[in-house]
């Protein structure tokens, strides 16, 4: 068991590792193909590749597509849209790391949106953790020794809002769907939003101009954001999570931000200034804070106290 928990982690990591990479390789490509137009290629990507999945390894699933699952998916599908719309237009205006980071929020957003909607009380050190976390944004927004808003930082912190309420809904539906099913579903249902959207506010046609389909950047990424980041991550997590905890996956998710600062530091030669160092260890140090669960290893040494 504690070998499959180490392979479980491993390969959770490896995921976190993808997304936290895809920071820096999606920057590049939104250079020569606009934010919504790429987003739908990668989606009708991940979506076709998701469906033969299925066919091949879950044709019963086909069969079980009902109008409340249609629902459900689609709901959580246009949080999920916003999330990955805001994030790709954000990188426009600020740096892979800092999005990286600012998008890291969800984590600690996601319990006072449960409060809201669902009622569930959030912990004593998910409250310290956003306080830690609101500390580390203030930091990472200093400009030259003074606070101001980047525009792509405003984008990205909306998106972590978003990102959080796919979250909370995502956790109010999977117990009643199946999450193989919901996942297909809110993945066409993004690349039919992304795809509307392209056409309104930009040159839709990009989506097929070969010339920019061709070029290096633009097909690295939508590879590696439609097989890695998006089939491979949900398929690696939905297989390995059995073995490890929810608290431990989380800890593990927190390392995405790391990697998108290390990976756009190694990769694109981005640098961080002082300012913001302390902004993200402080993100990071809220992140995790507000995961760990204390309340839990108190309740067990008071037990263990007692029987002592």
């Amino acid at each position: 068991m504690m070998k499959k928990q180490w392979v479980a982690d491993g390969s959770l990591l490896f995921v976190a590792f993808v997304w936290g990479a895809t920071f820096v390789v999606v920057q590049n490509a939104i250079s020569f193909l606009p934010p919504l137009s790429f987003n739908a290629v990668r989606f009708w990507l991940a979506g076709i590749f998701l469906l033969a999945w299925i066919y091949l390894f879950h044709r019963p699933l086909l069969r079980s597509i009902h109008r409340s699952a249609l629902i459900a998916g689609g709901w959580m599908a246009v949080w999920l849209f916003s999330g990955y719309a805001l994030q790709t237009i954000g990188l426009l205006y600020t740096t892979s790391a800092n999005a990286g980071f600012i998008t890291g929020l969800n984590v600690v957003i996601v319990p006072f949106l449960a409060f809201l909607f669902l009622k569930q009380k959030p912990t004593a050190n998910a409250v310290v953790g956003a306080m830690m976390a609101t500390v580390g944004l203030y930091f990472l927004t200093m400009n030259g020794g003074e606070w101001s808003i980047n525009r792509g930082d405003l984008f990205v912190f909306f998106c972590a809002i978003s990102f959080a309420f796919h979250i909370v809904i995502t956790g109010k539906y999977a117990a009643h769907h199946s999450t193989l099913l919901l996942t297909a579903i809110q993945i066409f249902a993004v690349a039919i939003l992304c795809t509307v959207f392209a056409f309104m506010l930009e040159d839709g046609t990009a989506m097929w101009n070969w010339a920019i389909l061709q070029e290096p950047n633009v097909w690295t990424a939508l590879l590696v954001t439609s097989l890695l980041a998006t089939v491979a991550a949900f398929l690696i997590q939905t297989n390995f999570q059995k073995y490890t905890t929810p608290s431990r996956v989380a800890l593990i998710f927190a390392m995405e931000p790391v990697f998108a600062a290390t990976t756009a530091y190694v990769w694109a030669d981005e640098r961080l200034s002082m300012f913001d160092l302390i902004g993200c260890c402080a993100i990071l140090v809220g992140m995790i804070f507000s995961e760990l669960p204390i309340a839990l290893w108190l309740e067990k040494r008071r037990k263990s106290e007692l029987t002592m």
